[in-house]
């Protein structure tokens, strides 16, 4: 795979501090030349499967030979592993603690390996603290891998299977569907883990959550100020929003809340 330079980032650190900026200058120190895009430093402390929902559907926007990285980490320090996975021709580093379990599963022959001491000690990458391995372990080798001076092979020992996302995929058949609420935008809109694969083969879709429900409409204007709707966003999820207001304030949903699609022709 022709590395492409790129490197993106997706983390839970926030913008308080100086965290992802020095992980940026252990990038630039190794790869002055690197290309560094973040795709979120606002993912929901602790949780990884937000994060490994969106680079599962954002990282296809990256020219190919793309290195990600994503760092949510509540066992940084431990004996969990790190991760590689190539997958529709990018490279992704994470711990293993289901973050790119749903990628994976959506990337028929994605290949995996477990990066080891060894590589990293070739790559005089040593001594890691035990609290910010984003800065001490997954920036420098991203370098190396996005410099093309690393081969992904290489890494360490290829694994068959990761730790799980610890939130289920979606679920269901042609008249329901079962998923949940999987994070917020900045609009207060809640997006859902239902892709839009499910919802097309109804005849008529109606979204449900918190004893409310919605019909599934094209776009916010289709509504007035203030009111309700249900959409396929632009990332191919079902979304629950409010127009020119927060779906979330005015339902007081969150992360984690069920939701089901189901295709009201088919009612008895």
């Amino acid at each position: 795979m022709q590395a492409s330079g790129v490197i993106t980032l997706t983390t839970d650190f926030g913008h308080k501090g100086p965290f992802v900026g020095v992980m940026k200058g252990r990038i630039y120190s190794r790869m002055a030349g690197a290309r560094i895009v973040d795709i979120t430093h606002e993912i929901l402390v602790h949780w990884p499967a937000e994060a490994g929902f969106w680079l599962a559907r954002a990282y296809r926007y990256f020219p190919p030979g793309t290195v990600h990285v994503a760092v949510v980490d509540p066992g940084v320090g431990t004996s969990r592993d790190i991760v590689a996975v190539q997958a529709g021709g990018h490279l992704f580093l994470a711990p293993d603690n289901g973050l790119l379990a749903p990628l994976v599963g959506r990337n028929d022959g994605a290949r995996i390996v477990r990066v080891d001491a060894q590589a990293l000690a070739r790559l005089s990458i040593t001594r890691p603290s035990a609290t910010f391995h984003g800065r001490d372990i997954f920036a420098p080798l991203a370098a190396e891998l996005a410099a093309g001076r690393c081969a992904f092979a290489d890494l360490g020992p290829p694994l068959e299977t990761l730790v799980p996302s610890w939130v289920e995929e979606a679920s269901g058949d042609d008249s329901a569907v079962h998923g949940v609420v999987i994070t917020l935008d900045h609009f207060g809109n809640l997006i859902t883990n239902i892709d839009a694969h499910w919802v097309v083969r109804m005849g008529s879709p109606r979204v449900y959550a918190a004893n409310h429900a919605w019909p599934l409409l094209r776009t916010y204007g289709d509504v007035k100020p203030g009111e309700y709707l249900a959409l396929v966003n632009s990332f191919g999820v079902v979304e629950i929003a409010r127009a020119e207001q927060s779906a979330a304030d005015g339902l007081g949903l969150s992360r984690g809340a069920p939701v089901v699609v189901r295709d009201t022709a088919r009612l008895p």
